[in-house]
């Protein structure tokens, strides 16, 4: 029998808005870059990115990933993290964190929290729970698709077929059905 209690470790990706003088871009580039340069040698690191939503803007959204809280926490703790983040003093201002694993990001409300008063993360609905509430979602969209738009591919070969309905269905999934199944659902979704 499959234990859906069971504990495993799961990749961790921290978001973290900064705020830099747009004036600087260029030294706040460098000290991304720079970050970016010490995590990855990290044992657990899996990537980071980073974008800002304009050339005048001074907010910059940054994203890094572990493979587990083991793995960040020794990158979070480490002496070489701590060298980095000093190094920003006196032009970087740190705005916000949020912390994902999984798929809980969609059942979870967007928060904003100071850096200074971290909180726990919430505690995300079980996994069968998000399993069950995904699937409410995805089985009209697949319907609909197979009755709108499958019959438009029918000349396509499978690969194609299959390419086409993702584009159309993920972004449909991710930003119209999911959201508002959570939002329906949110009450049993907490119990």
């Amino acid at each position: 029998m499959w234990d859906m209690t069971s504990t495993t470790q799961l990749a961790v990706t921290v978001a973290i808005t900064r705020r830099a003088d747009p004036e600087r871009a260029a030294e706040m580039a460098a000290w991304v870059r720079a970050g970016a340069s010490l995590a990855e040698t990290f044992p657990g690191f899996l990537g980071t990115g980073w974008v800002r939503s304009g050339q005048s803007s001074s907010e910059w959204h940054m994203l890094y990933r572990f493979a587990d809280a083991g793995s960040l926490r020794d990158w979070e703790e480490s002496a070489q993290r701590k060298w980095w983040l000093s190094s920003a003093e006196g032009f970087v201002e740190h705005t916000r964190v949020e912390r994902r694993t999984g798929i809980e990001g969609w059942f979870d409300p967007p928060r904003e929290r100071e850096v200074d008063q971290p909180a726990p993360a919430p505690a995300a609905p079980p996994r069968w729970k998000q399993a069950v509430t995904i699937w409410l979602g995805f089985f009209p969209v697949s319907l609909l698709s197979a009755v709108l738009l499958m019959p438009h591919l029918g000349a396509l070969n499978t690969v194609l077929k299959t390419l086409v309905s993702t584009l159309v269905l993920t972004p449909i999934m991710t930003y119209l059905v999911l959201p508002q199944v959570t939002r329906l659902l949110q009450p049993w979704l907490k119990r």
